[in-house]
């Protein structure tokens, strides 16, 4: 056990003065709560050394973290400046050094007292497209009250790959101790990724009413403006959104298809109410619940274990979109107004903090 400066020396003075065992201690002061055990391996040291206090150069020696190794772990912690996906994890780090991943990891905050910032995607926003996001922020927030939300469709399409995607838990940056991730350069946080492999594309609409079905596009086609309005919005998303409501908003983002003058005609006469490709803001993947959630749920499930080939990401594509909880998506749109408020508030660049909640809506705005 523990024992106090104080309790130290008296139990010192005490042992060598009146020569009190471990019992009577434990007897004369009933109030510390003393343990046998304790008090014996005390007084033992006392005898031979005598003192209770610590000698100098005693306890474990500090042999992992030393120069050597803290030159060898900053080497490699620092390792993907510049170079994306190249970081190793702490485990990977300490089998190179030949050291434990618990001083790898003392190593890390004590000695070169750096934290870890996880790198997340994002667009490339010029000046024109901050002020186009910004002005149609504020737009849609004040077309779109908390209670007409309900009734938006927000969709989009996506292209699955075989290859698995890459693991974004081995992209990290490390920074100095008390830096704050808004006062890191965006270009130091940011991530691109290439790939190329099989793919399927999908295209799907959720709303807080329900979802559409699961939409493939077939191999080699090109979904440009014809095929867009002929299928995927005539014979497959209109169709399935109708079933719910009678009125409705349709979301799109400004693919070139979805904001051609034939298709803009098109949703006007079809639909009850859409955005139009002059209100929804540009290279906003953030502010599409399909995007910013509902992919990434379903990309979990798809890439849970590895993909052979195209026959077996169709099958999982399906079975993720049928096992996907409505809450989720509901989670994911509640979200959506706040997001626009965050994005006016940055004046139209990108977001730094995914932590939005629906309860950080604003409808006065």
């Amino acid at each position: 056990m523990a024992f106090s400066e104080e309790d130290r020396i008296v139990i010192e003075y005490l042992r060598q003065n009146q020569n009190y065992s471990a019992k009577r201690f434990i007897r004369e002061f009933p109030a510390k709560e003393w343990k046998l055990g304790g008090l014996n391996a005390l007084l033992r040291k006392i005898d031979r050394t005598g003192s209770c206090r610590r000698q100098v150069g005693s306890g474990r020696p500090r042999t992992a973290r030393n120069d050597e190794n803290i030159e060898q772990v900053q080497a490699l912690v620092l390792s993907q400046e510049d170079r994306p996906q190249t970081h190793l994890t702490q485990r990977e780090i300490a089998r190179e050094v030949g050291i434990s991943q618990t001083s790898v990891n003392e190593i890390v905050k004590i000695d070169l007292r750096l934290k870890c910032f996880k790198k997340r995607r994002a667009t490339e926003l010029t000046e024109a497209n901050k002020q186009a996001r910004f002005e149609r922020s504020r737009q849609l927030l004040t077309r779109y009250p908390a209670n007409l939300v309900h009734f938006i469709w927000f969709t989009d399409e996506k292209l699955f790959t075989v290859a698995s995607p890459s693991n974004s838990q081995n992209d990290r940056l490390y920074a100095a101790v008390g830096t704050l991730k808004k006062n890191i350069p965006g270009s130091r946080l940011l991530r691109t990724r290439s790939t190329f492999s099989q793919s399927i594309m999908v295209s799907v609409g959720v709303s807080a009413l329900g979802r559409t079905g699961l939409h493939f596009v077939e191999p080699g086609v090109k979904i440009n403006g014809a095929y867009y309005r002929d299928v995927l919005l005539m014979q497959n998303l209109l169709p399935d959104i109708r079933e719910f409501s009678k009125y409705y908003t349709f979301q799109q983002d400004g693919a070139p298809a979805h904001r051609a003058r034939d298709t803009v005609e098109l949703l006007t006469r079809e639909t009850p109410d859409f955005i139009p490709p002059a209100l929804w803001p540009p290279n906003s993947p953030d502010l599409n619940p399909v995007d910013y959630k509902i992919w990434g749920v379903m990309q979990e499930k798809v890439y849970k274990t590895k993909v052979r080939d195209v026959g077996v990401l169709r099958q999982r594509i399906m079975q993720a979109w049928h096992e996907l909880d409505q809450r989720v998506i509901d989670a994911a749109i509640s979200q959506w107004r706040a997001r626009l408020g965050a994005c006016v508030e940055a004046e139209g660049g990108d977001r730094k903090s995914t932590r939005l909640n629906s309860s950080h809506d604003n409808t006065s705005r």
